[in-house]
């Protein structure tokens, strides 16, 4: 017997969130080794602000932390409409599926790489020589050790996230939507932004404890701000929604 596979809207919504949710995770995971200069990509001067230590502040993040604010936003929506189980399923799902990946990664930058293709990508675009299979396995790596200390941020800020968001609500009941959209995501992000750093980068990585917090810093920043300006969305998302559930009725 052919199993139905036409759910309802309930769990076609959890489903549509969930992979938006797991995407973006991942991605960001893969995506996050690198650090972009946000001061160059707007073509302004470095900030150089005092720090200490004597570090200067620039506004430098990870890109994986570019979409990060989405993880959290389709997580609010995921609790405000399937509650702390919900968001707990999704994300030991998401972990996993991190871990998984990162087995796969791990074994493509150990396998040896054919002669073809070490030939064919052996120079850059200027002529200089370039060993490709080097840098794959330089660029991966690298990632690996965020996605171990991502996995330990992103199970705990997530969890937090779900509690804070749940202990708002109970306070607000169904108003005041952007208080624990906000809130939770202050709180959790405090988490996620300096221990992931704090792993891949200061533990297994090459980063002075002065950086960790310098970029911390700037990312944590950053996310609490995009959560802010970002409200407006929420309260769309919560609009379709309630539409798209209407419809089930």
């Amino acid at each position: 017997m052919v199993a139905n596979l036409r759910p309802n809207r309930n769990q076609q919504l959890y489903l549509i969130l969930s992979a938006i949710f797991l995407t973006n995770a991942l991605v960001a995971e893969f995506a996050g080794v690198k650090i972009f200069s946000l001061e160059k990509l707007l073509g302004l001067m470095p900030a150089q602000l005092p720090f200490f230590g004597g570090l200067k502040l620039d506004f430098n993040l990870s890109v994986g932390v570019v979409i990060w604010p989405i993880v959290f936003i389709i997580s609010d929506l995921i609790n405000e409409y399937f509650g702390r189980a919900g968001v707990r399923r999704i994300s030991f799902i998401t972990a996993a599926m991190i871990a998984w990946a990162f087995l796969i990664v791990l074994a493509g930058t150990a396998v040896p790489p054919a002669g073809f293709w070490l030939g064919l990508n052996n120079t850059d675009p200027s002529g200089n020589p370039f060993d490709i299979n080097y840098a794959y396995t330089s660029i991966f790596r690298a990632g690996m050790g965020i996605i171990a200390g991502s996995l330990s941020a992103f199970l705990i800020s997530q969890l937090v996230d779900a509690y804070a968001f749940h202990y708002l609500k109970n306070l607000t009941g169904h108003k005041k939507l952007w208080l624990r959209a906000t809130g939770s995501t202050v709180i959790s992000q405090l988490i996620d932004s300096f221990v992931i750093l704090f792993i891949a980068f200061y533990l297994l990585g090459n980063w002075s404890m002065e950086q960790v917090l310098q970029v911390g810093l700037v990312q944590y920043t950053y996310k609490v701000l995009l959560a802010i300006f970002l409200t407006p969305l929420i309260y769309l998302a919560h609009w379709l929604i309630d539409k798209f559930l209407a419809r089930n009725k």
